[in-house]
């Protein structure tokens, strides 16, 4: 399982998914270009003491992240306000990515017509979206629940 961002447009939510995904045991991609600078410093100081922990990948392009070695297993599952399944009803496999859109923009065409599978996060009428890292760790929970993910974590 792994977490993927598309252009994150706010540092801090990079900071939190490297973060979340440090503490799941997961891998994340960061698929550039970023809104701000991300370079190994801005890195560090975004992982704080999660560092050692964190397995993050950057990528320079959306055409870079579809050939990396770490896209070869599991599909790509977009979270998108577009998604016609509830992520619960979603059949996660264990090498599955799950993809997000950027904050300001979601995802271009070219990024749904990748995913294997386009799910959302069902929310009250009016509401419109949840912040990027919060969504991604509900999804996250589900997908690893599913694929044995979270009983692995609480055998550690």
């Amino acid at each position: 399982m792994r977490l993927a961002l598309f252009q994150p447009d706010i540092p801090q939510n990079v900071g939190a998914a490297i973060r979340l995904t440090a503490c799941l045991g997961i891998g994340l991609d960061i698929i550039g270009p970023c809104a701000f600078p991300l370079g190994d410093r801005a890195l560090k100081r975004a992982a704080l003491d999660y560092g050692p922990l964190a397995q993050v990948v950057q990528h320079d392009s959306w055409a870079s992240f579809l050939i990396a070695p770490e896209r070869r297993e599991g599909a790509l599952v977009l979270l998108t306000t577009k998604g016609a399944l509830p992520f619960h009803r979603f059949g996660f496999a264990a090498g599955d990515t799950l993809l997000m859109g950027s904050e300001s923009a979601g995802a271009p065409d070219e990024v749904h017509e990748a995913a294997a599978g386009r799910v959302r996060i069902p929310l009250t009428p009016g509401a419109r979206s949840l912040n990027v890292v919060n969504a991604a760790a509900m999804a996250l929970g589900e997908a690893l629940r599913q694929t044995g993910g979270m009983a692995a974590m609480v055998e550690r």
